[in-house]
């Protein structure tokens, strides 16, 4: 077989790579020259400028929520960002908000498919993540109606209760022996065993399996909000396996899977066992994994509850309810301290009603009014999702009247609408100047 000698071969290669060059030029222009056609004829959202590959991703910040505000000022809201390859529209303004949330809710009830937050949750097996379809209205139904119903939250206030107790004595014993209180640590400790027993009926503080637990924990909410490069620059995802996310992720979904199943073969033994006993008739506190047991066994749904799913939902109800409740009460708390006026008309309302009562319980808190405003005002200040969870169009769409494509995400900076001035009279004066409406 006669074969070129490598001398014709880089010849050749040399002749012609001028005209290769510029036919991928010429290529490249066509594309372009067709993409801003096509983009002139549609109204698109203000957006700043943009670098190539990377898009708009430089102007994040470390603080997204400040940046993101920071350009709504410059260009308004909406504003269409580039982050890589991904259009996202950024939503700072109520009836912004309002045409993604309410008038066209359906178009954008859709999460975009996240790689990280689907390899955690189980391919999107959850209630926060899951696509808009029968799937979800059968979880959200289950959830709603079994998990977070008025009579099962209710159900569980001996629990608060107890755990509150106990936080309120740790902090005697804390003052009494002059000791140094970490706010952020018993609040975490707080919200983490009250949500545990509500969810699977044990206390995990102290506990040699609570601290793995809380450790697995805290990595998996860090790996659900890392920025995950390939998600936005696609053909750049290798980067994961440089900077060890990749294998974090494989080891925590994995961890996380086996406590999780654990959890569920406990859950079934102990059902077992009450159903032997008694013919079921013995009266026992269900906690939430309990009650997920009892609806996949009966079928009371006409749904197929798998086991993913009860893993993914009992995820769900710990990432949802201890960062989430940790993060406010201790900006509450840190918003109290300093704003001291506040602090001292909260007290005195609090004593004033406290009377001769040795505590305040649950039903109490309906009558403390400023407390409820504080709370609210802690709220707006600092909502403990500052983004909310990204949704995508599922067609195009206008909304406050400019062209949005079908596949477009949707970030809604829920920070920015509560501190914007327009909206909220002396919004950045904090909870002393918010009046409280009888």
């Amino acid at each position: 077989m006669h074969t070129l000698p490598n001398e014709q071969i880089i010849a050749f290669f040399f002749k012609h790579s001028i005209s290769l060059l510029l036919c991928f030029l010429f290529t490249i222009f066509v594309v372009k020259w067709r993409n801003s056609t096509s983009n002139n004829s549609q109204n698109l959202p203000p957006s700043p400028p943009k670098l190539p590959i990377i898009g708009n991703l430089h102007q994040l910040g470390s603080i997204p929520q400040r940046s993101l505000k920071a350009l709504a000022q410059k260009y308004g809201s909406p504003m269409l960002l580039h982050l890589g390859s991904k259009p996202v529209l950024i939503i700072s303004s109520p009836d912004a908000a309002e045409e993604v949330m309410k008038t066209h809710d359906l178009i954008f009830a859709n999460r975009p498919k996240a790689g990280f937050a689907g390899r955690l949750l189980y391919n999107f097996k959850d209630i926060a993540f899951a696509s808009y379809g029968e799937y979800w209205r059968q979880v959200k139904c289950i959830c709603v109606l079994q998990l977070l119903s008025h009579k099962r939250v209710q159900s569980f206030r001996s629990i608060r209760e107890e755990e509150i107790a106990l936080l309120l004595e740790t902090i005697r014993e804390s003052c009494a022996s002059s000791s140094v209180i970490l706010i952020n640590k018993i609040l975490a400790t707080l919200t983490n065993n009250i949500v545990s027993r509500v969810a699977i009926g044990k206390r995990y503080s102290g506990e040699e399996s609570g601290s793995r637990f809380q450790e697995l924990f805290v990595e998996l909410t860090m790996l659900l909000g890392v920025f995950n490069v390939g998600d936005y620059v696609p053909w750049l995802a290798w980067i994961n396996n440089i900077n060890g996310l990749e294998a974090k992720v494989k080891k925590v979904a994995k961890n996380f899977d086996e406590y999780l199943e654990k959890l569920l073969e406990v859950g079934v033994k102990k059902q077992d066992k009450r159903g032997n006993k008694n013919g079921g008739d013995e009266k026992h506190q269900q906690n939430l994994v309990d009650v997920l047991l009892e609806i996949q066994g009966t079928d009371a749904t006409n749904f197929a509850l798998e086991r993913d799913s009860l893993k993914a939902i009992i995820m769900d109800m710990f990432v949802g309810g201890t960062d989430t409740t940790s993060s406010l009460l201790e900006w509450t708390i840190s918003e109290l301290l300093r704003n001291t006026n506040a602090m001292q008309k909260l007290h005195k309302e609090v004593r004033q009603f406290l009377g001769s009562k040795s505590c305040i319980r649950e039903d109490d808190l309906e009558n403390l009014h400023y407390l409820k405003a504080v709370i609210k005002e802690a709220l707006r200040l600092h909502p403990p999702v500052p983004l909310l969870l990204p949704r995508e169009s599922s067609k195009a769409v206008k909304i406050m009247g400019y062209d949005i494509a079908a596949g477009t995400q949707v970030i809604i900076n829920a920070w920015a609408i509560a501190r914007d001035p327009k909206l909220w009279e002396a919004a950045r004066r904090g909870i002393s100047a918010r009046e409280v409406l009888e």
